[in-house]
């Protein structure tokens, strides 16, 4: 007769259960397996994910380059005489054309706005970011690449310009949300504070309807 093969593993007394096969599975794996699987869900569901850990490293005397492609939270830098295209933490301003029309459609209807009202405030956005630029500047950026269209460099940053961060102009001026990739700052403040105060600046902007925010339906 046909000799029929058992799957099933001996069990061990390490007081584990068994899988489907009789495999024995310690708790603490489970428990691991568990904690992995709700700290990916935590990240994937969250409007603020959190960037992965490199170095700080602050570049001086950048200069705004202008191209086509620029936009309110990504835009071309020469830092040193090295050109990349830099994505801004924590933000993401309106688009200011109908090439991505599903973020478009995201944005409308955050801000509870019409399409046309979208993508005038990321034109406005774009000529804000332009005009705030246009003396030197400082970059900190961990090199985190940011994902786009594009082939070239682009990196996750923060923009200073003087005292002031070009972030917090933005979301103040109602021509950005808080909506992107979360970082520790070169401080050492926590993302989790710095993401507070920069809601409550949007939440300011919303209050007094500043930029987008003047035209919403709220």
């Amino acid at each position: 007769q046909p000799v029929r093969a058992d799957l099933r593993v001996a069990a061990r007394p390490f007081g584990g259960s068994t899988g489907t096969l009789g495999v024995m599975v310690k708790p603490s794996a489970v428990r691991t397996l568990i904690r992995i699987v709700a700290l990916m869900f935590a990240i994937v569901s969250s409007d603020v994910a959190p960037a992965e850990r490199k170095q700080w490293e602050q570049l001086t005397q950048c200069r705004y380059v202008a191209t086509k492609y620029n936009d309110g939270d990504s835009f071309r830098v020469n830092c040193g005489g090295r050109e990349f295209v830099l994505r801004l933490y924590y933000i993401d301003a309106p688009e200011s054309d109908l090439t991505n029309g599903a973020r478009v459609g995201e944005q409308r209807a955050y801000f509870r706005v019409t399409i046309e009202d979208v993508l005038a405030t990321g034109e406005r956005a774009t000529e804000r970011v332009r005009e705030i630029l246009q003396e030197p500047f400082s970059v900190s950026t961990r090199r985190a690449v940011a994902a786009g269209r594009s082939a070239e460099p682009r990196f996750y940053g923060l923009v200073d310009v003087g005292e002031k961060r070009l972030i917090e102009v933005l979301l103040a001026e109602g021509l950005a949300r808080t909506k992107g990739v979360a970082v520790n700052l070169p401080t050492g403040e926590k993302s989790k504070m710095y993401l507070e105060r920069l809601r409550d600046l949007e939440r300011q902007a919303k209050d007094q309807r500043r930029g987008a925010w003047a035209h919403s339906k709220e």
